[in-house]
């Protein structure tokens, strides 16, 4: 593995937040700077200009002048097993420019930690969190521990759960060791099903239902029944969102069909090429507008910034599939 050191990876206004969130726990910090560092997994070692191609590709942000940082390291990288979106990025243009030796990049940020005192592990456990997202990455006291990065794990056995003997509480066992958040009428629902086919559910398959019958695919709880002081009310939340189209459905040319929203928009000049002959011109048409709202709300609730992240993603995707 090949380590190497990049620009600074926050600016002053980050750096004062960090140390204000630290007063505010009585922590001992003093000063905190942070750069990116780069771990490349090759297979072999890169020739001199293999590095020089490699070094200018990942030289981008403010520079300054070289120096060596002090201060306890806390190096934050995403979590070992998973890769992140910049490494996937980031991997792809090395191989693009020849790198055929590096198998892949990803990228930490390495925090130097200096304070009055030496800190207790609470405290480098307090200042961690003020750092990173536990819920997608990991904190590293060394760089040589990014190796982690790159372990390969050999592929699990297949299992299933034997519902055939173990019946309903095998699965809500499973339910719980393997983190699947099946409801209880889901629970009944497979162990039926799988016992009418005579065998047990696999791991994958268990994990396939899970993930598409959850909340964010199948929005169970909007679409759910609502009884308020034993009155059963007559609209579940998606059809009370529905209801305020459905009065007034002026200037909507679609809703609820696609995935986005159509709203009557107004006529104007719009500049491209005509088909066929490549020629840019103005062509006067209608032009409507899009409108789309991405459920996110788990996610983001889990992991704010990738999951809004996401959202915006699943915005941009769906107004233009539509």
């Amino acid at each position: 593995m090949l380590i190497l050191r990049g620009a600074p990876a926050l600016s002053e206004f980050r750096i004062a937040k960090l140390l204000d969130q630290c007063a505010e726990r009585t922590l001992p910090v003093i000063t905190i700077y942070a750069e990116f560092i780069h771990f490349a997994d090759n297979s072999a070692a890169l020739s001199s200009d293999e590095q020089s191609t490699l070094d200018k590709l990942l030289t981008y942000g403010p520079a300054i002048a070289s120096h060596e940082p002090v201060g306890q390291l806390l190096l934050v990288t995403p979590r070992p097993g998973t890769i992140s979106p910049w490494s996937s990025k980031a991997s792809d243009i090395a191989h693009n420019c020849g790198l055929t030796k590096i198998k892949r990049l990803e990228r930490g940020m390495a925090y130097y930690i200096e304070s009055s005192r030496a800190l207790s592990a609470s405290e480098v456990a307090a200042v961690s969190g003020l750092l990173h997202d536990r819920m997608m990455e990991v904190v590293f006291t060394e760089l040589n521990q990014a190796e982690a990065l790159f372990q390969r794990a050999a592929p699990a056995q297949l299992s299933s759960v034997d519902i055939i003997n173990g019946g309903r509480q095998a699965l809500s066992n499973a339910n719980m060791s393997m983190g699947l958040a099946l409801a209880d009428d889901e629970i009944d629902y497979l162990v039926e099903n799988f016992q009418q086919l005579g065998r047990n559910p696999n791991d994958i398959e268990l994990y396939m239902f899970a993930q598409a019958n959850s909340e964010h695919c199948r929005h169970k709880i909007f679409n759910a029944d609502w009884t308020i002081d034993g009155v059963v009310q007559p609209k579940s939340l998606f059809k009370m969102i529905k209801n305020t189209y459905e009065q007034t459905p002026d200037y909507v040319l679609s809703a609820y069909k696609d995935n986005a929203a159509v709203m009557t928009g107004s006529a104007a000049g719009r500049f491209f090429p005509v088909p066929g002959t490549g020629e840019y011109n103005y062509h006067h048409e209608d032009i409507h507008i899009l409108m789309k709202v991405e459920t996110h709300n788990h996610p983001t609730a889990i992991s704010p910034y990738p999951g809004a992240a996401t959202g915006s993603g699943g915005e941009i995707r769906d107004e233009g599939a539509t």
